[in-house]
């Protein structure tokens, strides 16, 4: 059984001149009839010539061009232009001189420069063959002339048209290319914030930390641990957002799995940092935007923690209904120095640009004991 779908397939992949060559060999064989290669095309009213040897070239000529009407239009024009003047001149009348129907509309649609020239030349083209079908006692009216002419002028307008539609929607989807660039890029930008703030002010507040250890080699010893555990993190996270600039790479970031979340408040405890960390409501066997959304905000939040409140005390409550996630992470005040709660951060902005996609709710500003507050709401199913 004949796959149609490769043949199909296989018929794409051929040269343009090689897929138009078929309309032009039929429709020059079909000139060759006998019951209709004197049924063509007429203007002039010149007295209908048989066939003879000169007819068949004249037919070649007129249909031939048509395999290349595609990939050189105003060459293909040109030709068949040729051959449609020779038909009319000697009176075959026949079929072919439909050929020239198909080569305006197809000039139209493909010509890409000189496009009023070749309108010009055609025009004078054909103001020249009426006056020489008129030297040749042709008895046409200059109205049929103009109707003719008329008919022509349609099919370049239609086929000017159809191209201008086409480089309409090229241009629509390089639009929503270079947008689905950009927001790709954004995206990396903030995985790549997300990733290396709290990787390096980990690593920052833990090294702070080991010069007052020295008198206590055990501690100094888990505090290097936690400081290589932590690089060797970064340089994980790291190298999965690398990879998204491979090409041959998919373009979906590594999703950061459900158990990584107290991984994470672990080793900001480790840093130094006080956290309590509750969770209500099971959480989803597989993780997909909510939770990586989720994991960012508690990631930034106590980033923000350990930068301008280090030491201070951090509560991460995290709670799951039916409804959606919300989360909310809050340190108190001592030594608070957070940045504004507008969120002008690059961190929080972009966390409110994530949520927000999500269909959520963001804030982040001081609480009322001057504390600095996070919350974020995830409603239920929202879109990947």
């Amino acid at each position: 059984m004949i796959d149609v779908g490769r043949v199909a397939a296989w018929w794409r992949r051929l040269p343009v001149p090689v897929r138009d060559l078929p309309l032009a060999l039929a429709l020059a064989l079909a000139s060759l009839v006998p019951a209709v290669n004197s049924h063509g095309t007429q203007i002039g009213d010149v007295p209908t010539r048989p066939m003879d040897a000169f007819g068949i070239a004249v037919v070649a000529v007129e249909c031939l061009p048509l395999a290349i009407r595609r990939r050189w239009p105003s060459a293909g024009l040109a030709l068949v232009s040729l051959g449609f003047a020779a038909d009319q001149l000697r009176g075959y009348h026949t079929l072919a001189a439909t050929a020239l129907t198909i080569a305006l509309f197809s000039a139209g649609a493909h010509l890409q420069q000189y496009r009023r020239t070749t309108v010009v030349l055609v025009t004078v083209a054909y103001v020249l063959l009426t006056v020489a079908l008129t030297g040749n006692g042709a008895s046409e009216s200059p109205a049929g002339f103009a109707t003719f002419y008329a008919g022509m002028a349609v099919l370049w307008w239609c086929g000017s048209y159809l191209r201008t539609a086409r480089v309409a929607e090229a241009e629509r989807r390089r639009a929503v290319a270079e947008a689905s660039r950009a927001a790709e890029r954004a995206r990396i930008a903030r995985e790549l914030h997300d990733v290396v703030t709290h990787h390096v002010t980990a690593m920052v507040v833990q090294a702070e930390a080991a010069r007052y250890l020295t008198a206590n080699p055990e501690r100094l010893d888990q505090t290097l641990t936690a400081i290589t555990g932590t690089g060797r993190r970064a340089i994980s996270d790291l190298r999965n957002l690398l990879d998204l600039l491979n090409p041959e790479h998919g373009t979906e970031p590594r999703t950061p799995s459900v158990g990584e979340l107290r991984a994470l408040v672990e080793q900001t405890r480790q840093a130094g940092q006080p956290v309590e960390f509750t969770e209500d409501g099971t959480p989803p066997h597989t993780a997909g935007s909510t939770e990586v959304a989720l994991y960012r905000v508690v990631q930034e939040a106590l980033t923000n923690a350990l930068k301008y409140a280090h030491g201070s005390r951090t509560i991460v409550h995290v709670r799951r209904t039916p409804g959606g996630t919300t989360v909310e992470v809050s340190t108190e005040a001592a030594g608070v120095r957070h940045a504004s709660p507008g969120g002008s951060g690059r961190g929080l902005a972009g966390l409110r640009e994530r949520v927000g996609v999500l269909g959520g709710e963001f804030s982040a500003g001081h609480g009322t004991d001057g504390g600095f507050v996070v919350r974020a709401r995830i409603p239920a199913g929202s879109p990947s």
